[in-house]
């Protein structure tokens, strides 16, 4: 009788502690479900603002808004969206640093547009090449498996390329 008590009282702790447990992973589930993070939009400096937008439109169809002038600080920008949402700031100052930087350098180093398919990435490199940009790499399978070519285009932009 002891024993039968004994262990009715253990199991009923386990079920309770399983309980708690389930309801805290729900918890957190619907936690992460009503907050998801996304990257609202990445900003650059530019020295040209008309080029790097035209060259945004014409390569890859971005949308582009009104400019914005900031008359106190000298600051024009432009956003441009692409078809998936993901927005690009791109903006000039007077003050900013236009030093050229080396290819391999820390930070942000390249912007990567998902092209859909091999031949999409061919044919996107070799529209880029024909222009004028440098292909830095590619198109290849890179060693974790990714089909990509390097672009280098204006002031030194890496665009990667991907499937």
């Amino acid at each position: 009788m002891l024993f039968s008590s004994y262990l009715f009282s253990f199991v009923r702790k386990i079920k309770q502690k399983i309980a708690v447990e389930v309801q805290n992973i729900l918890f957190l589930h619907c936690l992460k479900q009503l907050i998801k993070m996304t990257i609202d939009h990445i900003a650059l400096y530019t020295g040209d603002l008309e080029v790097m937008k035209m060259f945004f439109i014409t390569y890859f169809n971005a949308q582009v808004n009104e400019p914005y002038h900031n008359p106190r600080t000298g600051l024009r920008t432009y956003f441009l969206s692409f078809d998936n949402g993901t927005r690009l700031e791109i903006m000039q100052r007077p003050d900013v640093d236009l030093s050229p930087l080396p290819l391999n350098h820390r930070g942000l180093i390249h912007l990567a547009f998902s092209l859909g398919s091999r031949q999409a990435v061919d044919d996107k490199a070799t529209l880029l090449q024909r222009a004028g940009y440098r292909v830095l790499s590619g198109p290849r399978i890179t060693g974790d498996g990714y089909y990509e070519a390097c672009i280098q285009g204006p002031e030194d932009l890496q665009i990667e390329l991907t499937e």
